[in-house]
Parts: C-alpha cells; sequence; structure tokens
C-alpha cells in the first residue's frame, strides 16, 4: 500500500502517479516508495506539477547524486545540472536512444519537465527494454546475451538542419567517447535484464559494419514493439522520471517550427554489467568524471 494512487498507463509500462506534490519536501518513506514504483513500471508520469528548476533539481537528487547537464553541452546559465531540450534549436532527438550511453557510466534516471509544448506532437515515447529482452526467442536471447556493442556520440544521432544545428553538433561531438556496453544488461537494483542497445549503440565487437547493422537492428525490433513502448502527451509543468538503465526514449519529429522546451535533470549511474558479470569499458575518451561524479572505477 503506497501513500499515492498508481495508475497504469501502459500494460508493460508506464504509470501516472496520483497525489504527490513534487514540491513539497519528500520525506524518505515516499521517496523509497516511488522508487519501488519506478523499478516496476520504469516510467513514471506527473501531471499538474508546480516545479521550477530549483525545484526538479531537489526532486531529482532524492534519487542519487547528480550529473551535470551533459558530456560536451552546455548547461543553461547559472545551473550547470540542467540541460535545456530545445526543439527550436534544430537538433532533433528523433531516433530511439537511452541518455549518454556513450561514456562508461550513463545516467541512473532521467527527469523531464515541461516549459513550452507544442499544441499537437511533441510527444514522447519509452520503452520496457526488459521486456524486450523477455519478448526475445530462447536462443535469441543466450546469443545476446554474450554480445557487447561499441557506443559513440561521433555519428549522425541528430543530423543538423541548418548552420545553428551544425555548430551544436559540433560542440556535442567536440570530445569523443567510444565505450563497449553488454548488449543485455542486468539492473542493479531489480536483477531484470533488458537490452542496452539504442542509437548510441553504433556497432557489435567481433562483427563487421553489415553484420552489426542487421543484429542491433533486430533486437532494436523488439524494443520498439508497440506492447513494449508508453507515449505520452505533454502538457506545461508534466514531469516524468524515467530508468536509464532499463528503458529507451524517443521524441518524435511531427511539430514542425512549433517551440517545444524541456528542461533534464539525471541522475548519475554506475558501470554497466552483463549477464557473465563483465563490465562496460573505455575504448577512446577518458571516464568521464566531470560528467558522472558518482562513477564506480
Amino acid at each position: 500500500m503506497t501513500s499515492f494512487d498508481i495508475r497504469r498507463i501502459g500494460g508493460r509500462i508506464g504509470a501516472q502517479i496520483l497525489g504527490v506534490d513534487l514540491s513539497e519536501d519528500l520525506d524518505d518513506r515516499l521517496v523509497g516508495e516511488l522508487n519501488t514504483a519506478l523499478l516496476e513500471h520504469k516510467a513514471l508520469f506527473f501531471r499538474d506539477q508546480t516545479l521550477d528548476d530549483s525545484g526538479q533539481l531537489r526532486f531529482a537528487a532524492r534519487f542519487g547524486e547528480l550529473t551535470t547537464a551533459h558530456p560536451t553541452v552546455p548547461s543553461i546559465e547559472g545551473q550547470p545540472h540542467i540541460l535545456p531540450v530545445d526543439g527550436e534549436e534544430g537538433v532533433r532527438a528523433n531516433r530511439w536512444h537511452t541518455d549518454v550511453t556513450f561514456v562508461r557510466t550513463p545516467p541512473k534516471a532521467s527527469t523531464l519537465r515541461a516549459l513550452v509544448v507544442p499544441p499537437y506532437g511533441g510527444n514522447t515515447l519509452i520503452a520496457n527494454t526488459a521486456a524486450a529482452y523477455t519478448d526475445l526467442p530462447g536462443p535469441l536471447r543466450e546469443f545476446a546475451d554474450r554480445l557487447w556493442a561499441v557506443h559513440t556520440n561521433d555519428h549522425d544521432y541528430a543530423e543538423p538542419r541548418n548552420r545553428a544545428a551544425a555548430e551544436r553538433r559540433a560542440v556535442f561531438t567536440s570530445r569523443r567517447w567510444r565505450t563497449a556496453h553488454p548488449v543485455v544488461r542486468v539492473h542493479p537494483e531489480s536483477g531484470e535484464r533488458g537490452l542496452f542497445i539504442g542509437g548510441f549503440a553504433q556497432h557489435l565487437l567481433g562483427f563487421g559494419a553489415d553484420e552489426s547493422r542487421d543484429l542491433l537492428r533486430l533486437l532494436q525490433s523488439y524494443v520498439t514493439r508497440p506492447e513494449n513502448t508508453v507515449r505520452w502527451t505533454w502538457a506545461p509543468g508534466d514531469l516524468v522520471l524515467f530508468d536509464n538503465r532499463i528503458t529507451q526514449h524517443y521524441a518524435p519529429d511531427d511539430y514542425g517550427d512549433l517551440p517545444r522546451r524541456l528542461h533534464r535533470v539525471t541522475v548519475a549511474g554506475d558501470v554497466p554489467v552483463g549477464a557473465d558479470g563483465g563490465r562496460s569499458r573505455v575504448l577512446e575518451g577518458d571516464e568521464a568524471a566531470h560528467y558522472t561524479p558518482a562513477a564506480v572505477a
């Protein structure tokens, strides 16, 4: 029994939390209940919140140490932990991905808060990668358990539309990382296995470009099955909290030139561990300690 109401949104992922005012100081018991709900539902949705930047920071910090905004992209002015997600800048993440998997310690969790949303489109889709793993046929699951993928920030994750966007991309890739992660990650709290791939995963260790592309596309097709996803239609003030260790997300570019602005705050994560106990390793770049202060060597 929780001190709030939970309304499931999708059959396999997503729940709206009712009866919690995130602008208030949340006690440890409530935070523990929310964390339990997060582990079960993978993504939690909060409507009609009245948070400002400091409130979002305070809420996210209840789930762990915060990262800085991004390994390369600047934060909003005066707020080193807040990343502006602004569709007007011409770079839109119109692709399934898990946040910042190109470093060794991607975030544990992400919070997104809506400031400005278009009257249509601009939704966010989130996928349950544990359900995707479970859906794999047995032989394919066993095969995936042994695979490792190279994730990098230096690729066509978001194609620039104009000069300003091209300049932003240059900032995004101003420092380059390549990291080997297990394709199947064991969740450090729940023990669930999930497909840890997405848009930053560019090829598989031990396979050529063509084979990597085909195998990653096959595995990714299970992640994006409709039954494994949930779609959220934003309203100003909404906040979404999702477990970055066992989800992917996608913001379709379907709102033309209309403004869309969110603020993102992420919680520092640990080193992913595979089905065989192997831990992720850096292939190019560094440990990104400036971004993940809670990194475990």
